[in-house]
């Protein structure tokens, strides 16, 4: 089937040379996200410059409860990419359209119900997770007014994934710079300037990223496109809500699952005190970095497959799961190994006190090498969801990422009780589900992933 002009507009995966699409994909993404971690970074270090330790351990504290509570929707979300790639693929222009106005109704309720989550329970999941008292205050005027901006920051990850899944990775790029500046202007004015305390941070992110938003739907409103967006159109279409589920659940629920052990672990390093929150915070920031690859590639593996498969190009998806697979591995070991020799004085540039990078070093220290293993778990990941197989990560991780990193976790705390075990934590999992991801991409026939999806799930 033919693709009409409006389809071809933004960029088919199915036809040309696997790496330069592959690499013209992801290079884009991986400018959004280096402009993304800056956007993320910019609270933590201007925070910590201007009020101090306490408010950089307010800001640290509970980073992963909002990936936690976050990464259900936003990866229940990326199922629609999957099944937008699939049937942009095919050239089937009406299930596109279906399935991106169902993506966009499921943003709305997802932010409005994560908003009222988020905005009630912020007090009740912060005592939960051992927040040192003296910084409790400030963490809960942080964290509660981030969860005000919800809606906004779901929508954006809403919109760049219709965006990417047909194959146009350069507009987020843009819009998110024009965001993160928007975003570096405004904490310096509200924290630096007019010293309003830790929660105009979490406001600056809030307007940068509805600044973000509004130019997305901006692009998506525009007519004549395979991705144009019609507000009366905006519903749940049964069929295309089914299939969301469907891919999207599973993701859903690893990154929960995910989200899940890094809040254990997270109360568990609360424990030691608001130095080692600090550190651990910082060092997560930077640690951002190193994702990076990995999400540039694995978006790029995603769309590249389903489009592949959806047009039943069964080589060239095998061929770009390789290259994808390969490109990631090695980009995060060269950003592990600089941060590695680099760790003192990154960790220095957040916070200077002796502590905290004594404590940050460790941690870098004991993970960064392993990064080839972290991009690796998830390159086949993204070959999962690509090939419709979404279940498989999420019993990985549900087994390997939370389980056995929990079960670790409560041994080491109730025998030996120093923090650089807990460290240790991250690559011994990353390690165990590299194995088991190696075996099933060898052995599956996942390249038939979309054939009788409810009864292949592996």
């Amino acid at each position: 089937m033919e693709k009409n002009k409006s389809a071809r507009v933004v960029k088919d995966m199915t036809h040309g040379d696997i790496y330069k699409l592959m690499a013209g994909f992801a290079l884009p993404i991986f400018l959004s996200q280096v402009f993304q971690q800056l956007y993320n970074t910019a609270d933590t270090f201007i925070v910590g410059k201007f009020l101090g330790t306490d408010a950089l351990a307010a800001v640290s504290s509970s980073g992963t409860l909002i990936f936690l509570l976050v990464s259900f929707f936003s990866g229940t979300a990326m199922g629609a990419g999957v099944v937008i790639s699939r049937y942009f693929g095919a050239g089937d222009n009406d299930r596109v359209s279906r399935a991106i106005h169902t993506n966009i109704a499921f943003g709305i309720v997802s932010g409005l119900l994560l908003t009222l989550v988020g905005v009630t329970m912020t007090p009740t999941f912060l005592v939960w997770m051992q927040t040192d008292p003296d910084v409790l205050p400030q963490s809960i005027e942080y964290f509660r007014m981030y969860f005000f901006g919800s809606l906004v920051m779901i929508m954006y990850n809403i919109c760049m994934g219709i965006m990417n899944a047909v194959g146009d990775s350069k507009r987020p790029l843009y819009f998110l710079i024009i965001s993160s500046m928007t975003n570096v202007v405004l904490d310096i004015l509200f924290v630096g300037v007019f010293r309003w305390g830790v929660w105009s941070a979490a406001f600056a992110t809030v307007l940068s990223q509805g600044l973000s938003v509004i130019l997305c739907f901006a692009h998506l409103l525009k007519k004549g496109f395979v991705f144009s967006v019609e507000i009366k159109k905006i519903k749940f279409h049964g069929d295309m809500l089914s299939e969301i589920i469907h891919y999207g659940l599973p993701s859903g629920i690893q990154n929960s699952v995910i989200g899940l052990a890094n809040v254990i672990v997270q109360s568990q390093i609360n424990s030691f005190g608001k130095l080692a929150m600090a550190a651990y915070g910082t060092h997560a920031k930077i640690e951002g970095f190193a994702f990076l690859p990995i999400t540039s590639f694995t978006s790029a593996i995603t769309t590249f497959i389903s489009q592949n498969l959806g047009a039943k190009e069964y080589d060239r998806a095998k061929k770009g799961a390789r290259f994808g697979i390969l490109s990631a591995v090695i980009m995060a070991e060269l950003i592990g190994v600089l941060y590695f020799l680099f760790a003192s004085t990154l960790i220095g540039m957040f916070d200077s006190t002796p502590e905290v990078i004594e404590l940050g070093v460790r941690q870098a220290r004991i993970c960064s090498l392993f990064y080839c293993l972290l991009a690796f778990s998830h390159s086949i990941a993204a070959v999962c969801r690509g090939s419709g197989k979404a279940f498989v990560p999420m019993f990985i991780m549900l087994s390997v990422w939370c389980v056995i990193r929990i079960i670790y976790i409560m041994i080491i705390m109730n025998t030996i009780g120093e923090i650089d075990y807990i460290y240790w934590a991250y690559p011994i999992t990353w390690s165990i589900s590299s194995i088991i991801y190696m075996i099933y991409y060898k052995c599956s026939d996942w390249i038939h992933g979309f054939e009788k999806p409810n009864k292949r799930l592996f």
